[in-house]
């Protein structure tokens, strides 16, 4: 499929999404929105890809936030709209994909770049990376999630530090607080990336995802993430991988998930 605002290339059994506007330090807009939310549904339900990276074109920027122009002059309901729309079509979206999703943050990652950033399910940056969520300087406050993502990850009161005062972080000290797991250079940004993905690969697909949904769960309202791991536990006995990997390590040999 082609895209105005994306790149695509498809590694063996990792997909790269480059998001792809430069002169606009990659910021999301209304088409990269739909278009993300596009490749990654494809890559979703296509079985030769096992985990998808994301990261951003050029040197600068992973995402630089979103494209303010857009809603500039946005009524209270147009407002609400959009962030509804925003949770709805993309950041809930990556956050419940079956398939891992790895932030290769390069550069800046602000506003929307950063709520994109933490949806996804690993986040490994570059040197050069700094980190914000700056809607409290517009006379507005993050609206894709980051107010609750943020104080998830690195705990109320960096999250209440970080957006009040609109400021930013480096790479070095989002990995103190856990906002990502790994800070490289940056030419050695996206190799990490692929070798995340690879030894991701040769584990369970169904595993993998019921992992996740069990992870998840802990971070739902109203859901026991406890009962949601005994079920998903349960239900792994049921699939031919758990014969594969149980009758793998019991022959001694490598399992073959992806066969």
């Amino acid at each position: 499929m082609n895209y105005t605002n994306l790149l695509t290339e498809q590694k063996g059994q990792t997909l790269v999404i480059t998001i792809n506007r430069p002169a606009q330090l990659n910021a999301l807009n209304k088409v990269t929105i739909e278009e993300l939310h596009n490749a990654l549904a494809a890559a979703a339900a296509d079985k030769n890809i096992g985990v998808i990276i994301l990261t951003g074109s050029g040197e600068k920027a992973f995402v630089a936030g979103a494209d303010i122009k857009e809603f500039a002059d946005f009524s209270i309901e147009k407002g609400k709209e959009l962030a509804a729309e925003g949770h709805q079509v993309l950041f809930n979206f990556i956050e419940n994909l079956s398939k891992p999703v790895i932030a290769a943050i390069n550069g800046f990652a602000l506003g929307g770049g950063l709520e994109l950033a933490m949806c996804s399910h690993i986040r490994i940056a570059s040197d050069n990376a700094k980190m914000g969520l700056p809607e409290v300087s517009l006379g507005v406050i993050p609206g894709y999630g980051g107010t609750q993502r943020l104080a998830q990850l690195v705990g109320r009161g960096k999250a209440f530090e970080m957006v009040t005062t609109a400021g930013m972080i480096s790479a070095e000290e989002a990995m103190k607080w856990g906002l990502v797991n790994h800070v490289v250079p940056q030419p050695e940004l996206l190799p990490l990336a692929e070798k995340i993905a690879s030894k991701i690969l040769a584990n369970s697909p169904n595993a993998i995802s019921a992992a996740m949904r069990a992870i998840n769960a802990n971070f739902t309202d109203g859901i026991n993430g406890y009962q949601v791991e005994i079920e998903e536990f349960g239900k792994c006995f049921g699939t031919p991988e758990f014969k594969e990997g149980t009758g793998a390590f019991l022959e001694k040999r490598k399992a073959n998930f992806r066969g």
